[in-house]
């Protein structure tokens, strides 16, 4: 499932941060590469355990932990802390699927059940750097507005379109989830929708939606990894 969650950052938010990173410091990206994504990275990160990279990270990781539709998609039950990349003219990410497992500067392990590209740049500040995904139904190319977020599988094949004009800047992140099958995820996710939906035509007290509700959670109880 791929799910694109809006105004994730206020634009207060959205200010903050990227005054946080403007000035970096900015490295070379394959810093923190696997193998197989030094041969297809090209691009700039901002220092990992930097100040301006800890601060605005922690402000992003608080910023998807309250927004409902993240936690609805994603069932987080770690997020690895934002990294944050640029891309100038020419820089691009070719196709390749990120790491399963992610380790911080502090020893923590996290599986990777679920990638995040949370757009800093406004669409009109550059031209191509398309987040490309190709899952099994199909290609899907996204540019969002400045704040908000694209969720998808860790395992999905992807890339980012070499940069013709201007520069993009976003932050990275990865998700365990609780409940690692994205199928399942999925289903859950429909669930929670639908039971929203209902809940608002016909009441949370409704029978039905009552039952619907105890259906999710049994679900998710069956499912979830603690």
């Amino acid at each position: 499932m791929m799910l694109h969650i809006p105004e994730v950052l206020s634009q207060g938010e959205l200010d903050r941060v990227r005054a946080l990173i403007e000035a970096g410091p900015w490295v070379d990206g394959n810093e923190t590469s696997g193998f197989q994504s030094a041969l297809a990275k090209d691009n700039l990160q901002l220092a990992e355990g930097s100040a301006p990279a800890l601060e605005a990270g922690a402000l992003i990781a608080a910023a998807v932990g309250r927004h409902p539709l993240f936690v609805a998609g994603a069932l987080p039950a770690s997020v690895f802390p934002p990294m944050f990349n640029r891309y100038g003219p020419g820089k691009k990410f070719d196709s390749h699927v990120d790491n399963a497992i992610r380790i911080n500067r502090t020893g923590q392990r996290l599986r990777a059940d679920l990638s995040a590209t949370l757009f800093l740049s406004a669409p009109d500040d550059y031209e191509g750097g398309e987040l490309t995904v190709d899952d099994t139904f199909g290609v899907h190319q996204v540019k969002l507005a400045a704040g908000d977020l694209i969720l998808y599988p860790s395992s999905s094949l992807h890339r980012v379109e070499p940069i013709i004009r201007g520069q993009r800047t976003s932050a990275i992140l990865w998700i365990q989830s609780l409940v690692r099958d994205d199928a399942k995820r999925t289903l859950l996710f429909d669930m929670d929708m639908a039971i929203q939906n209902a809940g608002a035509r016909l009441g949370q007290d409704d029978p039905a939606v009552i039952s619907l509700t105890g259906g999710y959670h049994n679900l998710l109880r069956m499912w979830a990894e603690l």
